[in-house]
């Protein structure tokens, strides 16, 4: 058994970021500036994006991009069930409904089937969710969009080089909001940015920003105007140049980031396929994952213990976990407000029972790796029905 710890999802930062963040120090500039300004470049360069904004968090990103497309009271917003509540709670925040979905039984990503059923002359936008960084079936969800006229919104806080038949989530026209949370993929510490269209990301930098006049973060700058106007009574979500200090180098590192977390998702398949009592988390062919999350299933009914309990033996071997998600329609606020029922979401409301997320970053060591493995098979082995 290992002596120390094994935490769930630590951040990668090294010596490159602090020096970068020490750099930013050293300048006139800490809030958005010059940075941020490289920082959006380089991920649209990246995302292969229409056009980007860096924002304080993916929330954000979601909140301002809903605002941007006049969601409002009256309004419906689709929203799959099995997701964090942010998701969900923006909705809420513009006064529209979230019309919570089941998931698909494979991927845990949003039903397209489930979306159909749900649309009503309501509804304004999808906002699907890459789950795990897997990613949607996007194609099905535009023809909805395009039947209907609805406006799509991709969630994508999982999926920082997720593709979707070979396209880059992010490259889209559509709105797309993605998170650099401490435990994501590439970390900001807190953080975000919105891709899409560059007509209504420009409109999202301004909510973003106290419905200020574009340019204005350079009033304090030789090569900007110490006047603006304010256009709309917008939010305070805009990056700083600290935060996108370490975005920049983190950018640069997420190739090798992403080799070694498909390293880690590939050594745990091999350590897992025999064991019948386990659920594995499927990449579909067309897909190609960000593996943001490395998702197990007990298997009903195949073990003496059940989720928590197997948790709990993890624990007590040093292995560190976490569970996505509580689905939203289980929350107390969804659940009271709405009336709704675990069965409500059957796919969702299953998983949630039997789920567990493993560790996965790119600072694993195989041995690490081969400890995790270590830990499941004996509790597994030792505890089948």
């Amino acid at each position: 058994m290992r002596k120390e710890f094994l935490s769930y999802n630590p951040p990668s930062i090294g010596d490159e970021e602090r020096s970068e963040v020490m750099d930013t120090l050293r300048t006139p500039w800490v809030t958005t500036g010059p940075k941020t300004k490289a920082f959006e470049a380089a991920l649209q360069d990246y995302l292969q994006a229409p056009s980007v904004v860096a924002l304080n968090s993916c929330t954000a990103g979601l909140h301002v991009a809903l605002v941007a497309l006049g969601v409002g009271p009256g309004d419906e917003v689709i929203v799959p069930a099995m997701t964090f509540c942010a998701t969900a709670n923006v909705v809420e925040h513009v006064g529209a409904k979230p019309v919570l979905v089941d998931v698909c039984p494979d991927t845990l990503t949003i039903s397209p089937e489930a979306v159909a059923a749900a649309i009503t002359p309501r509804t304004k936008v999808i906002l699907p969710v890459h789950y795990a960084g897997h990613p949607v079936q996007m194609d099905e969800l535009d023809a909805l969009a395009e039947r209907h006229g609805i406006a799509i919104l991709e969630d994508a806080a999982h999926a920082i080089s997720t593709r979707y038949k070979g396209q880059l989530v992010g490259s889209r026209k559509n709105l797309a909001a993605f998170s650099f949370y401490a435990t994501k993929n590439l970390t900001t510490v807190e953080g975000g940015c919105l891709t899409g269209e560059p007509a209504l990301v420009e409109k999202s930098r301004i909510i973003g920003h106290h419905g200020m006049n574009r340019d204005a973060w350079k009033r304090f700058d030789r090569s900007g105007s110490w006047y603006y106007e304010v256009v709309l009574p917008g939010f305070k979500y805009n990056m700083t140049d600290m935060q996108a200090a370490i975005g920049l180098v983190q950018l640069k590192r997420l190739e090798r980031f992403q080799k070694r977390r498909r390293e880690v998702v590939a050594r745990y398949e091999a350590g897992f396929k025999d064991l019948a009592a386990l659920e594995l988390p499927v990449e579909r062919d067309w897909a190609h994952s960000s593996w943001h999350l490395y998702v197990l299933r007990l298997r009903a009914g195949a073990l003496r213990i059940d989720r928590n309990a197997f948790i709990d033996g993890l624990k007590e071997r040093n292995i560190g976990t976490s569970v996505h998600y509580l689905p939203v329609h289980m929350h107390p606020f969804y659940r009271d407000k709405y009336g709704y029922k675990p069965a409500d979401c059957p796919v969702a409301a299953d998983a949630y029972e039997r789920m567990l997320s493993l560790p996965l970053h790119a600072e694993l060591t195989d041995a690490d790796v081969d400890d995790v493995i270590q830990a499941v098979r004996e509790l597994v082995q030792s505890n089948l029905a």
